[in-house]
């Protein structure tokens, strides 16, 4: 098939499936090659002192064991000094080389072997959070056919890697690839499956004028696409980007935890020395001295009081981005769970945001035709749901919309546009809202459009929307969680609003509401001590979204703007995931003071076992290592599938 001939085939292609997002295997991590071979050194030496080998033969390897699973901590410990901080991994170190001063070489490479093996647990966790974020990159293809232009009828191709293309070039599409970008339909039809970014469970039509993503699949057809995003700005890209700025960014907790642990560290190393001096000057062994101080310094030392926090904070990350929840930092991860107030925006939210024009009403004699070619025109150039709904009546009956000009866009208040040499208003009744015609169409439920020719009234449409099929499940969820139910702000007519509201489960509803006054609701609700959850999709919810305490944009319908501003983005704009996601946030709460209690109660133990009588070495190791080791995989049940469908469930224990 030739560049410029596109042409459906007698036989669909057949549809592959998504690539796997590839699993980081544990020996290809460097933290555990080299904890494995100080496992490997320390179980070989072991075996050569059990049976009787010679000093030289078991120390060598116990030399190994050190080295292997030590020198990277201490490295990285050393710097920290340089920088005059204190690292505990430096201070791990210290107190196994205490330990082998003394003669307990083998406690000593226990602890080695200990510690290295949870900081490759750590290590793994995080490669596999970032498995996840990779297997979105790879839906993306490597290369795409780009078309140069030639001889008529003849455009030359070439495979190009997809991060050459430029926005304004043309690529070609064929049956069954993947898309390579961002971009719009030229030529061509076909059904795509893009399942993998707005969730749609069914292909969609794609004809010239349509918008394509990179990573989705083509159907049967061939297209011809025109690239409008540059590759790194592509919604796959920017998926990636937000789930990586939330696993490099850290909860409060985990600030305040890193904020006493320097001070913890300083005070450890005194009383370590005190614990070691103290003794010395009063006549005790200086081994017996020495071999206390050493296991203080490994039981208080606070390994796992700073592993507390992140491990279930950055899973639940983790596992919400594979469920189509893109949360942009573990700080709002934390703040998600907080939430006791819930604001729904209600076009694009609670609703499907594709409405349809149900009544054409003209009031100044203008056909019923002609004033829905006018209304069409002027909102062509629009991206609100209700201007797309205009065009597709418009669209439907077959009528030719003219181009417009001086297109100008006023957030909840409606577009203006020069039709024909006509000046043409599109929106809100406004200060028509009392007239006979608005008033008939706001009282049988619908959205009235009011348009103007010339500064006077031509004609009202009527426009209705379906609540989405979880809207009504949904905030239940939430009333069930929150303790109240949420409020509808929109800047719909409040009957329309009430409608809705009736067959969702809302009691409080506020209708009619401009993009600064839906904030000053927020503001309001804030005011009462509330810590307040907001769900929107368009440009004008931006500001409740930025006023909220936590603000959640629909993915697939949302405005850029809305987006930018959400804390937390719904990829696939199924509201159900917002109680599972704030359910899931008070699970990762709940783990994080399950491990600080756990790590806290193993620390104040072990040192009072310590101080008050005589705690033996190798059980102090393993008490404060395997506490370490217990807190971490306490944190990573969160990267269970379980997890999110016991969050589903709306079960927050």
């Amino acid at each position: 098939m030739s560049a410029t001939t596109l042409t459906r085939p007698a036989a669909p292609a057949p549809s592959a499936p998504p690539p796997r997002a590839r699993r980081t295997r544990v020996l290809a991590l460097p933290e555990a090659r080299w904890a494995a071979g100080s496992l490997a050194a320390f179980l070989a030496a072991l075996a050569l002192q059990l049976c009787g080998a010679p000093g030289w033969a078991s120390g060598t390897l116990y030399a190994l064991a050190y080295a292997a699973g030590g020198w990277e901590p201490a490295l990285a410990g050393l710097r920290a000094l340089r920088e005059r901080t204190l690292d505990v991994d430096l201070l791990m170190v210290v107190a196994a080389l205490g330990a082998a001063a003394i003669g307990e070489v083998l406690d000593g490479a226990l602890l080695i072997v200990i510690f290295a093996t949870s900081g490759a647990l750590e290590a793994l966790a995080t490669a596999r959070t970032a498995d996840s974020v990779r297997g979105l990159l790879d839906l993306a293809p490597a290369t795409a056919t780009r078309l140069r232009a030639g001889a008529p009828g003849a455009d030359a191709e070439e495979t190009v890697p997809t991060a050459e293309l430029a926005v304004g070039d043309t690529v070609l599409v064929r049956p069954g690839e993947r898309i390579g970008a961002d971009g719009r339909v030229l030529d061509g039809a076909s059904d795509v499956d893009q399942a993998t970014i707005t969730g749609e469970p069914l292909p969609a039509a794609k004809r010239p004028g349509d918008q394509v993503y990179a990573g989705t699949l083509n159907g049967a057809g061939a297209l011809r696409v025109r690239v409008e995003r540059d590759p790194a700005d592509t919604v796959i890209a920017r998926i990636v980007a937000l789930v990586q700025e939330a696993s490099e960014t850290k909860a409060p907790t985990q600030l305040f935890v890193e904020k006493i642990e320097q001070r913890y560290a300083a005070v450890l190393v005194a009383a370590t020395l005190l614990l070691f001096g103290v003794p010395l000057a009063l006549g005790a062994e200086p081994a017996d001295a020495l071999l206390r101080a050493m296991t203080f310094m490994i039981v208080a030392s606070p390994c796992a009081v700073v592993l507390a926090t992140m491990p279930p904070l950055l899973s639940a990350i983790a596992n919400a981005g594979r469920h189509g929840v893109l949360v942009k930092s573990a700080v709002v991860m934390e703040r998600l769970g907080q939430a006791d107030a819930v604001a729904l925006d209600k076009t694009g939210t609670l609703t499907e945001g594709t409405p349809r024009v149900t009544e054409v009403r003209p009031l100044d004699g203008t056909g019923a035709d002609r004033l829905l070619v006018l209304a069409a025109a002027a909102e062509h150039p629009s991206e609100h749901p209700l201007a797309r709904a205009v065009v597709a009546a418009a669209r439907e009956r077959g009528l030719a919309v003219p181009a417009a000009t001086d297109f100008t866009a006023t957030p909840g208040v409606g577009v203006r546009a020069v039709v024909e040499g006509t000046v043409v208003a599109v929106g809100a009744p406004g200060p028509y809202r009392d007239h006979p015609a608005v008033t008939a169409l706001e009282t049988a439920g619908r959205t009235a459009v009011l348009v103007l020719r010339d500064g006077e009234p031509a004609g009202v449409l009527g426009l209705a929307d379906r609540p989405r099929a979880q809207a009504a499940g949904a905030v239940r969820a939430l009333t069930a969680l929150t303790g109240r139910p949420p409020v509808l702000l929109t800047g719909d007519n409040p009957r329309a609003a009430a409608r809705l509201a009736a067959e969702v489960g809302l009691t409080e509803v506020r209708g009619g509401l401009l993009p600064h006054e839906k904030a000053a609701a927020v503001h309001e609700l804030a005011a009462g001590g509330r810590r307040v959850l907001m769900v929107g999709d368009g440009l004008n919810d931006a500001p409740a979204l930025a006023a909220a305490h936590t603000g959640v944009a629909m993915g697939r319908a949302g405005s850029d703007l809305a987006l930018e501003t959400a804390d937390a983005v719904l990829v696939h704009d199924e509201l159900a995931a917002v109680p599972a996601v704030v359910a899931l946030s008070r699970r990762a709460r709940r783990l994080v003071v399950q491990n600080l209690v756990i790590a806290g109660t193993a620390i104040a133990l072990l040192v009072v076992w310590d101080l008050a009588g005589t705690l033996p070495l190798p059980l102090g190791v393993a008490g404060h290592e395997g506490s370490t080791v217990i807190v971490g995989l306490n944190g990573l049940r969160l990267l269970r599938e379980r997890a999110w469908q016991r969050a589903l469930g709306n079960e927050e224990g």
